[in-house]
């Protein structure tokens, strides 16, 4: 079942490293968002694959806007 990953914080997306299509492993880093001069992984909390990748890098996010759409293996 297709599931969405969401920022945990105001933040810019830094750098995106899937796209979509991509069969990633539980924790692999899907994204690094920036903050207070900080970076923060996001990584995928289940092995799966990555349906739709919602942002671009230099967006800026808001705490639960959805960065991407993930199916669960």
């Amino acid at each position: 079942m297709a599931e969405n990953i969401a920022s945990d914080m105001a933040a810019n997306v830094w750098k995106i490293l899937v796209s979509p299509g991509d069969v990633v492993e539980e924790d692999d880093t899907l994204l690094i968002l920036e903050a207070m001069k900080m970076e923060i992984p996001v990584t995928a909390d289940d092995a799966g694959t990555v349906l739709e990748v919602l942002v671009a890098e230099g967006d800026s996010v808001g705490p639960g806007q959805n960065l991407f759409t993930f199916e669960s293996e």
